[in-house]
């Protein structure tokens, strides 16, 4: 149970974070940058699907490391589990 609303802490906290600090998100190199903002002062859309791309981007591998480390923790609890159980056997 403390370790559900530890989990539950760490994980408000990050979505707090990414809650308060959208703009920092979006942000681009120079080029790209400079190339958007020229697109979209034309009447061109690519600036918007640039900044998609990026988020993408940027979200998969923090997904990807997320999911394996809550697959390891949950994997780790479970043999820990059983293996208090199998002691108590011999008590």
């Amino acid at each position: 149970m403390k370790n559900t609303g530890k989990f539950a802490l760490v994980f408000g906290i990050l979505l707090l974070l990414l809650l308060v600090v959208p703009g920092d998100l979006v942000a681009q190199c120079p080029m790209c940058r400079m190339s958007a903002e020229s697109n979209l002062k034309n009447g061109g859309t690519d600036g918007q699907g640039l900044n998609a791309g990026i988020l993408y981007m940027l979200a998969m591998p923090y997904t990807l490391v997320a999911v394996i480390g809550f697959w390891w923790w949950r994997n780790r609890k479970q043999s820990h589990n059983s293996g208090a159980e199998d002691l108590s056997q011999y008590n």
